[in-house]
């Protein structure tokens, strides 16, 4: 148990210490402009159409960093910072979220499995926690309950592995249209790559964070917690 906390906090610090440095690298790639003065809602409509996508849209959204995809109703949506911004940062951000609109017109399989565990994870993210609770309590009298709890937090972690690749994915694909693109020259090119490898980072931390959660559960549902 003494080696499940050990990993716990130093998965701990490392997610703290990824998230600055995410933080610390998008303020610095925030104030260098990209050629052309393109903003990232331009960015965004250039790759869509470059790629042959018409029927998906770019707005703005409220918030720092809550730039994402929406399958359901076909929208890039860039936060304002990004949206309006003339920047490495915003075009490498920008370009990323249209990289999942490209994988969407592509039929991505790793996007596609992740899409069709989004009823299942949202159900989980819910429950899971209040789940797993009554079955500590009641894990001698009902271990069902608990079991149930680890299967739901399971998908959410299974979800957290699949996004690795789809996120890994999207970067590769915008970092290859930015460069073909023009959008950003040499030195702007290597800040681009940076910034998504970070944002990266922050995924592979969140998946295993999650993992070691799960063990933990497991552990005490096996009735090895010291």
């Amino acid at each position: 148990m003494y080696t499940y906390w050990i990993i716990f906090i130093s998965i701990a610090v490392l997610s703290w210490l990824v998230q600055a440095n995410l933080k610390r690298k998008f303020e610095k790639f925030s104030k260098i402009p990209v050629d052309g003065g393109l903003t990232g809602r331009d960015v965004a409509l250039k790759m869509l159409h470059d790629n042959g996508i018409y029927d998906v849209q770019v707005i703005s959204t409220n918030g720092s960093l809550t730039d994402h995809y929406n399958p359901m109703n076909k929208t890039v949506n860039l936060s304002e910072d990004v949206y309006g911004t003339c920047s490495v940062a915003a075009a490498a951000v920008a370009a990323h979220e249209c990289g999942h609109a490209v994988q969407h017109a592509r039929a991505y399989a790793p996007l596609k499995m992740r899409s069709s565990l989004v009823p299942v994870v949202s159900f989980a993210s819910n429950w899971m926690m209040w789940i797993l609770l009554i079955g500590m309590l009641t894990l001698n009298a009902f271990p069902e309950i608990m079991l149930f709890g680890i299967i739901l937090f399971a998908a959410t972690t299974l979800f957290s592995f699949i996004t690795l690749p789809v996120e890994i994915d999207a970067s590769r694909r915008a970092v290859s249209w930015l460069n073909e693109a023009g959008i950003t020259n040499y030195r702007n090119h290597n800040a681009a790559v940076s910034a998504l490898r970070s944002a990266a980072y922050t995924y592979v931390v969140a998946a295993l964070g999650s993992l070691a959660t799960l063990l933990y559960y497991v552990m005490i549902f096996l009735g090895r917690r010291e």
